[in-house]
């Protein structure tokens, strides 16, 4: 079992809150990236979702995307953030979200190398259909890296459990048919989804896209393990509001 699935899956078996708030690696200078996740593991974080700057982020919401082009206007690339990470020591376990394509430009054996020298433990990639895995699975075989699984609402059903079955880390649902971003409105249907997941994966669920309230993380910790938070952690970081970012944490986790 990789050290991911381990240490959410004992926070789960706790019945704490599992919360991951994303954050745009860069977008305030990468000279703060070892601040913010300081920031949020001080705060409580289950683990970090640190996010890749990319010039065509599909799956991202107008606030990422502004903070991804302020990071790239940094001229933040993988390659620099990974070299930063190999400097920052954390207790907090780290988790990449990507595009195919920076990992691609890297050299994909070389990616996973040097995360070996990181804190990271777990690994996203948005555009990564289930049947293409392979292109980067058997290279995180001997790592203790997780590569995390999406599963939408529009999955079919009998489709979900073969998505979570092979799955490390945790489980990805995405709430939201369409991009992150608050101000969202949920399905009705949606905890009765989440549940289902829950249900069909040993792994902690957390539901992401569009959660930015206590009221969302209450609502959604009655049907899975926990949530990710990003558009809402992005948006009061780029204003300066570090102690919104702290205490909206430590309210959210003390439950």
């Amino acid at each position: 079992m990789k050290s991911l699935t381990k240490q959410l899956k004992e926070k789960q078996q706790a019945n704490e809150t599992i919360f991951v708030p994303y954050i745009m690696a860069g977008a305030q200078g990468l000279d703060q990236l070892a601040s913010e996740i300081q920031l949020l593991t001080d705060a409580g974080a289950s683990a970090i979702e640190v996010g890749i700057p990319f010039s065509d982020p599909v799956a991202d919401g107008p606030v990422i995307q502004v903070a991804g082009l302020k990071s790239l206007t940094n001229n933040v690339t993988l390659r620099k953030i990974i070299q930063q990470l190999k400097q920052i020591k954390t207790k907090t376990p780290l988790v990449i979200m990507t595009y195919f394509n920076p990992i691609l430009s890297y050299g994909l054996e070389m990616f996973v190398q040097d995360l070996a020298e990181t804190n990271v433990l777990g690994l996203i990639i948005p555009d990564l259909p289930y049947e293409h895995q392979e292109l980067v699975k058997p290279l995180l075989k001997d790592s203790d890296v997780a590569l995390i699984p999406l599963v939408a609402l529009t999955t079919p059903k009998e489709r979900i459990p073969e998505l979570v079955s092979t799955g490390e880390g945790f489980i990805y649902a995405v709430a939201v048919n369409g991009v992150t971003g608050t101000g969202r409105q949920y399905q009705e249907t949606l905890d009765e989804h989440l549940a289902y997941i829950q249900s069909v994966s040993d792994k902690p669920v957390l539901a992401g896209f569009g959660v930015s309230s206590k009221e969302h993380v209450d609502r959604f910790r009655k049907s899975c393990a926990g949530v990710i938070v990003g558009s809402k952690i992005v948006q009061l970081l780029s204003e300066g509001k570090q102690e919104e970012v702290k205490s909206f944490i430590k309210e959210v986790v003390s439950n």
